[in-house]
């Protein structure tokens, strides 16, 4: 277990993916931010889920995900949908430069 995994939300998984997408300390996390980290996760993880991105954004400020406020968590899942959407419509539509 290293650095990462002893940030509030922040388990084996979770730090295995953050290494694997080149970061390793708290305070890379911490400069780089939930929403980057949570993309460069979603390139390895298509399967991440909005409740990771809250826990990054938890250990980020030291807390339990469930803490983070509500005014936080609409703008991660505004996010989040939006960057599902990207991705959808990249899938099936092509890039906007085609």
């Amino acid at each position: 277990m290293g650095e990462l995994a002893g940030l509030p939300n922040v388990g084996k998984v979770l730090e295995r993916n953050l290494k694997e997408v080149g970061i390793h300390t708290v305070k890379q996390l911490g400069e780089i931010g939930s929403k980057e980290a949570f993309t460069r996760i979603r390139t390895i993880d298509p399967g991440a889920c909005l409740h990771m991105l809250y826990g990054l954004q938890g250990a980020i400020e030291g807390i339990k995900d469930s803490l983070l406020s509500d005014n936080t968590k609409n703008d991660l899942k505004s996010f989040y949908n939006n960057l599902a959407f990207m991705n959808w419509d990249e899938k099936f539509n092509g890039t906007a430069d085609d």
